[in-house]
């Protein structure tokens, strides 16, 4: 096996491998420099958190599109909309971070002042660094206000971004919002991209630096697991089992302030940090927005986790939550394990229908790991680790780089890539350029079709485990004249 560096751009290849690779890529006719890129962005260890927050209208989806270079983020969203995706990657002067859009969220069911500073309050948790959007033509109003008070208590670092300033008429609006206490406001527009370099200048100053991604050592401290699953699934009795103690408060008296708890729990003789997603508050009145501040909930703890325990409830047929809250699991690349509450009340014909209903609904993971357990008993619960630990593995696991291209010719000999158009595509060669989750890149002589990449997926699974985790597969194609894919 190759030995891990700390050198950043390299990602998993040590610094001969890198060579050797670098030089089939040259032989094949690719942009070395394109190459690199492609591998660096694969290779990276956690990048750094930007979240985007403010009032409803005042353009931060804009913004985000602007950032991201691409227009991804939904930008007329309905209200009462809650999308799933909410989190990019960006560059700015080669400078990778992600960025998390609160503006897909935005919900009249609830009131526009609870459900903006829910969203605040749940991007807060997870970035590293803020950006707040006023509208600067509107000034300053008291939702504004109120999300600076939850900003100050936070104590990230804010970067106040003045939209709307289509011109140097709008800079005294801009100059304006100096009172709003949080320093110098950046006048942008989004929509027209003036002023955001200078934006993203500062953001650069705020967020902290992108850590090279270190192979084979976990981070320090305890392995940290979300447990997540729709609303009285059985988070909390399961916890409680988990710890042998009632240290969550299962019947949650409504609109009882609580912070995520991040419990320390021995199992099997090792500690785990369980990130309980009880956490942002409810309040009262908000009864119908339940759903949407558990999601929130969800992906604040998905950003800290690195395994997710997602609880199904095996008594009742899979809702479309259910398979949101794994997708959301899935595109936050994290490992997973899946856990049927309630096994130990079904009869037969119910433990039938779920195997059906098992291979019906969850096709996108069935790689994950499954245990039967009962929070209420604890029957099967010493179950859970082993498949913790299987999906952790999984996530970890390095494919080296000769190894992986032999594997690609002896698939590429025996299944081809269907002829389309008189061409028939191949993949040159490849690399692992990441872990957690595993991330490759493969460099090929023509467009590979969505089926195929399934396909090679699927071999990638069947020949190196990957038990429990997603992997990401991007396809770099040679380019005739140089140009960018």
């Amino acid at each position: 096996m190759d030995q891990g560096n700390d050198h950043g751009d390299i990602g998993a290849l040590g610094d001969a491998e890198y060579a050797e690779f670098m030089e089939l890529a040259a032989e094949e006719g690719f942009d070395l420099e394109e190459v690199a890129d492609d591998l660096a962005a694969a290779g990276h260890g956690p990048l750094p958190v930007l979240a985007v927050v403010g009032r409803p209208n005042v353009g931060k989806s804009t913004l985000v599109n602007r950032v991201i270079g691409r227009r991804e983020a939904v930008v007329e969203d309905k209200p009462g909309v809650t999308r799933d995706r909410v989190t990019y990657e960006a560059n700015w002067n080669g400078r990778r971070f992600k960025i998390v859009d609160t503006g897909g969220w935005e919900q009249d069911v609830l009131g526009i002042d609870a459900s903006v500073a829910a969203q605040a309050e749940f991007a807060i948790e997870a970035a590293d660094a803020v950006v707040f959007v006023v509208d600067s033509k509107v000034g300053a109003t008291d939702t504004d206000e109120a999300v600076v008070r939850l900003l100050r208590r936070a104590g990230k670092p804010v970067v106040l971004a003045a939209n709307k300033v289509d011109g140097p008429s709008g800079e005294a609006d801009a100059a304006a919002l100096w009172n709003l206490g949080l320093g110098e406001p950046y006048p942008v527009s989004s929509l027209h991209g003036r002023g955001t370099g200078d934006l993203l200048d500062a953001i650069m100053d705020a967020l902290p630096e992108a850590p090279a991604m270190t192979f084979g050592d976990a981070l320090g401290g305890p392995r940290r697991i979300a447990l997540i699953g729709r609303p009285n699934v059985g988070k909390s009795s399961l916890l409680n089992r988990v710890a042998k103690e009632d240290r969550v408060v299962v019947n949650e008296v409504a609109g009882t302030t609580r912070d995520p708890v991040d419990e320390l729990i021995e199992l099997g003789g090792v500690t785990w940090k369980f990130i309980d997603t009880a956490g942002i508050r409810r309040r009262v009145h908000l009864t119908e927005g339940a759903d949407y501040y558990a999601s929130l909930r969800t992906a604040a703890a998905l950003e800290k986790a690195e395994v997710a325990v997602i609880l199904v409830d095996a008594g009742e047929t899979l809702a479309e939550q259910d398979t949101r809250i794994i997708s959301m699991a899935v595109e936050a690349g994290r490992a997973i394990v899946i856990a049927y509450n309630k096994w130990d009340l079904l009869d037969e014909e119910r433990r039938y229908y779920l195997e059906r209903e098992i291979e019906r609904d969850l096709v996108q993971v069935q790689w994950a790991p499954r245990v039967n357990v009962s929070a209420r008993t604890g029957r099967h619960m010493e179950r859970l680790v082993p498949a913790i630990e299987t999906a952790l593995a999984g996530w970890e696991t390095r494919v080296p780089t000769g190894r992986l291209n032999a594997f690609l010719g002896e698939l590429l000999a025996a299944h081809p890539h269907p002829v389309r158009g008189g061409k028939q595509p191949r993949i040159l060669f490849g690399t692992q350029a990441g872990t957690k989750p595993p991330r490759f890149v493969l460099f090929a002589s023509g467009f590979l079709e969505a089926g195929y990449r399934r396909f090679v997926e699927r071999r990638l699974r069947e020949e190196f485990g990957f038990a429990g985790t997603p992997i990401q597969v991007s396809v770099r194609v040679r380019e005739k004249r140089g140009r960018k894919k």
